[in-house]
Formats: structure tokens, C-alpha cells, sequence
């Protein structure tokens, strides 16, 4: 081959391996339908609602997530741009990590192996964080940028890009302002910086902040702390960035006896192997931020395995420490550094075998964790809604006050999506704001939410008469109830007095009766998260600005010689 066939080759394989891995790794949620998993839901069109932009009455968890999704399923349909945003982050992922290791094509498809075939990304897709698989995809692009920072301080286009996509949720915005200024500030970029890194997240900062004095979570840390699986302690399972809390989201290959103790033998002998070259390569500034980023991503979860209770004072007392309680989330951290030093050390390895036998180490991990492939086991599929949902979404309209989905329980197993569990997605189909119970049961466990209203609703559902209902709940603001049929509950009856508007066999939409008491947003609300959300679109203004200065000359035409 020629020396241009091989450069060019190195540019493309890269890419061509992560989008291999990617199209593997979701198999049946790319065919027509919607992948509903866990707390990922998507709808045809989800409706941009006020609670989208912060001014709920629960915690900002989905802000500004929701809201950007409500813009751009305007542009793309729900169900394109959920496909969309799932391949593209495994492969802007992997494609990332590749670029931060070295000109060798084995070190390079190592790396993406490394970054996308991981428990950590298969856990976190299997239970629905999508935002977070967002923010992990960014993170090596993120560090590049906070190198290159260094050399040229313009802001140009990719870092403000970088950033909108990998802050969709409060944790992953943490993780990328953490990633971004631990490589890429300095004395001269700091303040530049640090201005981007806030309006990249004041929409959930400020409304955080208009809910501080209801902003802690509950004190059961022990629950979403770090576990082990398989064989393998927790702090050990961490090291190949397993370890989530939830054990149903777990391929069983990191339940056998020795598949992930050899795994973690092979990633720790090749990331050691690894660690001088990768030093040596990319300087000791950038050397430095990776490892400290590992240790604070390692850190935060083996504390929340180790101690719990200190987790759990945390989100009880102070406001947004429930941010740190899933400590395995922030494993995410971790990443970037693991790919780099496996790879370089891979290309050590490489260098003393055939190099027939060199692409043969970006096997590995797909060895080691066979099952993920082909979304789970054909765990991950995807499905259509019943089309009767269609129907009560017409037939309900934007609605009088906020709605509530009975049976008033958080996730729905329902037959449609194949039995598997899903956050009730009824709530974010329909157009009206909601209210959902967010209490979560874990191992026999009831886990208050961080809902003020929910406790209210609850008692409200508990009164003895259908009349009692309704005039409690329009007392809260909720103005239309609506039965899912799909989800029957054994001796559960809370019937509410009002006008049935549509039946059907699996959907019943009531409007209530009963007064409905709007709830009153401060104007001072509005205006902060008005000037919040105008900050947030600076930053993609900022972009936006740098492609048309890019662009523009290219696209002058010179007056004709008179």
C-alpha cells in the first residue's frame, strides 16, 4: 500500500471500527421503533412544556435535556433523532479516544475497543442514561480541545459544540466543566473558560438554584453506591468500569468466575505497560489532568461503596449532593485515561509480535464481555407505542393544569415494550406537564423522591371518595388524570370525579371536575431562567459565529474586471 493508502487508512479505520462496534452494540434498537429501557424514553414528539426549562417542582434532573430534545424532534423525528444521538455518541466516543493516542492503527482501534466496548457503556445504555453516554462521547474531544487551548486560545467551533452535548444533565456537566478546565486552563483562558463552562450549564444551575431550599435527595447512598459483580469486588470491578448499582443491567459475562478477572489483568497490565509512553507523548500538563480526573472519578466511587452513609449525609443535607450518590456515574471520568494507556501499552505489546497478530488486541474486550453484542442479547429492541396513545394525546390537548398517570407508580413493565421495565413513558407522550411519582423501589426498598408534590398526591389518592379526589388534586394543580390500562395493579382503585373524554382498551383520559389551582411561578423565575436559556444558546452562538467566519470568505465572489 502506499504511503497515501495508509495514511488514509488510518484516518478512516478508526471510525469505520467504532461504527462497527456502535451498530453491534444497539443491533435491534436501530430497527423502526423507539428503545425503551430504564429511565430512557423518547417520544414521537415530545412537547416542549415549562417544567422542561426548570420551572417544575422537582429537582432540575432533566434539564436541560428535555428541552433540547423537545427543539430538535421539531426538526428530526423522535424517532430518527433517538437512533441519531445513541450511534453517534458510541461513535464520536470512539473516534475521540483514537485521537489521543498515537499514529499506530493497532493503538488506535485498541483505544476504541477499549472506550466503547466497555461495562461501563453497556450498563449505562442498558439502564437509559443517555445524557451521561453523551457527556462520556465528548470527554475525549473535550480533552483535545483543552490541549489545543493551550497552543491557540480562540475558542473555535468544536469546543463549544463539545460542550453543549456533553453537559445534558447536571452529573455529565460536572464531569465535562472538570475535563475541560483540568486540561485546557490557564491563566490567560481561565476566566474565558470558566464563563463558557457556566452558561454551557445554567440552565440546571439556576433552576438548582431557585430550588436550593428543597434541593436534597435521600439519605439511602447505600443503595446507589458501588457493587460488586461476579467475582469481583466493588473497587476492582470500578478499575474496568463496572460496578453499577443496579445488578438487572449487567451482562452475565461480568458475572462468571473468571472472564472479568482476566479482563482486569490484561486492561491493568497494558495500562501500566502504557503509562510512560502515553507521559512522554502527551506532556506532563495534559499527563497530570488525566490522572487526577481518574483518581476523582475512581474516588467518588469507591467512597460511595466504602461509605455510604457519608454519601447519604451529603444528599440529605446538602443542596445537590445527591448529585454524587450514583458513584458509579462518575466512572466516566475514568475513561479517557484507561483507553489512552491500554492502547499505548498495546502498542508496546504489538511491537514485539507479528504484525499479523497486531489488530488481534483490539479484540479483547469483545472477548471478554461477548454477550453485549447485538443490544444485549437482543435485550434492546426497539417498539412502537400503541397507537391508541395518539388518540388520548389528541383528545387531551395541551390540557387545564398538570396531568397525573395512574396507577400512580414510577416504572411500567408493559407487554408492547416486551416486558421490560421502563420509566411510564404515558406522561412524556402526552402534551401537558405532569406529575410523576419519583419514588424509586430498590431491593424491597421505597426511596423518597425529590418531588414536594408527590407525598401530596399520594394522600390526595388515599381519600375515600371519588368527589375528595378530585378536588384535592385540582388543589394541587392537576387538572386531568389519565388511566393506563396496560398496567393493571392488583386491588388498586383511585377513581376521580370527571368528565371521561376518552375510553379505550388500554388509555381512559378524565378531565376533573373539580377547581383546578394553577400553580403561581414567581416572575423572578421566569426571568432568571430566561436570562439562563439566553446564555446557554450564547454558547451556540459562539459556534455558530466561528462557522460563519470560517465559511464566509470562502463564499465571497470578487467583482468581475470592468
Amino acid at each position: 500500500m502506499t504511503g497515501g493508502g495508509t495514511a488514509v487508512l488510518r484516518r478512516a479505520a478508526p471510525a469505520a471500527w467504532a461504527t462497527v462496534l456502535a451498530v453491534l452494540l444497539l443491533g435491534p434498537a436501530l430497527g423502526r421503533g423507539y428503545l425503551l429501557t430504564y429511565d430512557m424514553v423518547w417520544v414521537p414528539d415530545l412537547a416542549l412544556r415549562s417544567d422542561f426549562l426548570g420551572l417544575g417542582t422537582a429537582l432540575p434532573r432533566a434539564v436541560p435535556s428535555d428541552a433540547v430534545v423537545a427543539v430538535l424532534d421539531e426538526v428530526v423525528p423522535g424517532m430518527l433523532l433517538q437512533k441519531l444521538v445513541l450511534l453517534g455518541a458510541l461513535v464520536s466516543g470512539g473516534v475521540g479516544a483514537a485521537a489521543l493516542v498515537g499514529s499506530s492503527l493497532a493503538a488506535r482501534l485498541v483505544a476504541v475497543s477499549v472506550y466503547v466496548w466497555s461495562p461501563f457503556v453497556v450498563e449505562r445504555l442498558w439502564i437509559g442514561h443517555w445524557p451521561l453516554l453523551l457527556c462520556w462521547a465528548a470527554l475525549p474531544w473535550l480533552v483535545r480541545e483543552g490541549v489545543r487551548l493551550r497552543e491557540d486560545p480562540r475558542i473555535g467551533t468544536a469546543l463549544p459544540v463539545w460542550l453543549l452535548v456533553g453537559s445534558l444533565s447536571a452529573n455529565a456537566g460536572l464531569m465535562a466543566a472538570a475535563t475541560l478546565l483540568a486540561v485546557g486552563a490557564t491563566r490567560r483562558s481561565a476566566p474565558r473558560l470558566v464563563a463558557l463552562v457556566l452558561a454551557a450549564n445554567a440552565p440546571w444551575l439556576v433552576a438548582g438554584l431557585l430550588h436550593v431550599g428543597d434541593a436534597r435527595s435521600s439519605s439511602a447512598g447505600a443503595v446507589f453506591g458501588l457493587d460488586a459483580e461476579g467475582p469481583l469486588p466493588a473497587p476492582v470491578a470500578a478499575l474496568t468500569s463496572g460496578g453499577i448499582w443496579n445488578a438487572e443491567v449487567v451482562p452475565d459475562s461480568r458475572t462468571q468466575l473468571l472472564l472479568p478477572l482476566v479482563l482486569t489483568l490484561v486492561l491493568g497490565a497494558l495500562a501500566v505497560a502504557g503509562c510512560r509512553p502515553m507521559a512522554r507523548r502527551l506532556g506532563r500538563r495534559t499527563t497530570t489532568a488525566l490522572v487526577a480526573l481518574w483518581a476523582a472519578g475512581y474516588a467518588v466511587a469507591v467512597v460511595s461503596w466504602a461509605a455510604p452513609g457519608l454519601l447519604g449525609w451529603f444528599a440529605e443535607t446538602l443542596p445537590a449532593g445527591g448529585l454524587l450518590r450514583d458513584g458509579s456515574r462518575w466512572l466516566a471520568l475514568c475513561a479517557p485515561l484507561a483507553a489512552v494507556a491500554v492502547a499505548e501499552g498495546a502498542t508496546r505489546w504489538v511491537g514485539r509480535v507479528p504484525s499479523r497478530f497486531a489488530l488481534a488486541a483490539a479484540l479483547v474486550p469483545l472477548a471478554f464481555m461477548p454477550d453485549a453484542a447485538w443490544g444485549v442479547g437482543g435485550t434492546l429492541r426497539a417498539v412502537d407505542y400503541p397507537d391508541e396513545w395518539a388518540v388520548a394525546r389528541s383528545e387531551l390537548g395541551d390540557g387545564r393544569g398538570d396531568l397525573l398517570v395512574l396507577p400512580f407508580t414510577s416504572y411500567r413493565q408493559p407487554a408492547w415494550n416486551h416486558d421490560h421495565k421502563v420509566l411510564d413513558p404515558l406522561p412524556r407522550f402526552l402534551e401537558p406537564n405532569y406529575v410523576v411519582n419519583d419514588q424509586l423501589a430498590v431491593d424491597g426498598r421505597i426511596i423518597a423522591g425529590e418531588d414536594p408534590r408527590v407525598p401530596d398526591v399520594l394522600a390526595a389518592l388515599a381519600l375515600p371518595g371519588p368527589g375528595e379526589r378530585a378536588d384535592a388534586l385540582g388543589a394541587l394543580g392537576i387538572g386531568a388524570v389519565v388511566w393506563d390500562r396496560s398496567h393493571p395493579v392488583p386491588g388498586y382503585e383511585a377513581s376521580v370525579a370527571g368528565t371521561v373524554v376518552h375510553r379505550g382498551d388500554g388509555v381512559e383520559v378524565t378531565l376533573l371536575e373539580a377547581p383546578v389551582d394553577g400553580r403561581d411561578t414567581p416572575i423572578g423565575w421566569w426571568a432568571a431562567l430566561l436570562a439562563a436559556w439566553a446564555a446557554y444558546a450564547g454558547v451556540a452562538a459562539v459556534a455558530l459565529v466561528s462557522v460563519v467566519r470560517r465559511v464566509a470568505p470562502r463564499m465571497a465572489v470578487r467583482p468581475r474586471d470592468r
